[in-house]
């Protein structure tokens, strides 16, 4: 059996065991990168080896749900094998990603002084911790968000909040939650008042947007990032 000692054992345990069976609408479907690559798996555990081996307490980012190009791919949120690799010094072989959102918060992560130490005092992580994508009109599978479509929220819904819960119990902060995404911060927000899982909730805009309507104020948001970080510590 996996010695669950440290923050990285546990949230790779958390990933192994991660699965989701309950009904969805008919257009969307659950990607599960653990079971869909055996090299995510690895690379995932590399990640967390590298940078949570300890029992620190850590102060939680919340996403959305991961993307195809990115956690959906590499299993670390907000991480594509490019960054994975250039940043983390970890390769991925099978694959081969490039995501906007990975470019803003990397940016970030160096800004707040590497990956050590934001790692060391953050963890990332989505209320939906696998990808979501939806079918379109031409048969396509489009990354999908889980409140998109209100019955696929409350299809969800208590999925979210069972792995929150989990996350929680990792070793976080609860007095504090930042959250990426304005929409986002709305459905956490109903789920945090039936819950009570965190005291406080600070809202950032999510870095998917400040990267496609936004990049002239770049900046201004990494700023806007690391204020809000900083205060917290």
């Amino acid at each position: 059996m996996m010695d669950q000692s440290t923050f990285a054992d546990k949230v790779i345990v958390f990933n192994r065991t991660l699965q989701y069976t309950e009904c969805l609408p008919p257009e969307f479907k659950v990607l599960n990168p653990y079971l869909d690559n055996p090299e995510t798996m690895d690379v995932m555990s590399q990640f967390y080896y590298k940078y949570y081996k300890d029992n620190r307490i850590r102060k939680f980012i919340v996403g959305i749900n991961p993307s195809r190009h990115g956690a959906g791919v590499t299993g670390v949120p907000f991480t594509d094998t490019k960054r994975l690799e250039s940043v983390c010094g970890i390769q991925m072989k099978s694959v081969r990603t490039h995501e906007v959102s990975s470019v803003f918060l990397y940016d970030v992560i160096e800004s707040f002084g590497g990956p050590e130490t934001f790692y060391s005092q953050f963890y990332i992580n989505s209320p939906f911790p696998l990808a979501i994508v939806r079918r379109s009109s031409r048969g396509e599978w489009l990354n999908a968000n889980y409140y998109d479509d209100p019955q696929l929220f409350q299809s969800v819904k208590r999925f979210m909040i069972q792995s929150m819960l989990q996350h929680i119990s990792l070793g976080l902060d609860t007095s504090e939650v930042f959250v990426l995404g304005v929409k986002n911060a709305k459905f956490i927000e109903i789920i945090n008042k039936e819950q009570k899982l965190f005291d406080k909730m600070t809202i950032l805009e999510h870095p998917r947007f400040i990267q496609q309507y936004k990049s002239k104020e770049k900046q201004l948001f990494i700023d806007k990032y690391l204020n809000a970080f900083n205060k917290s510590i």
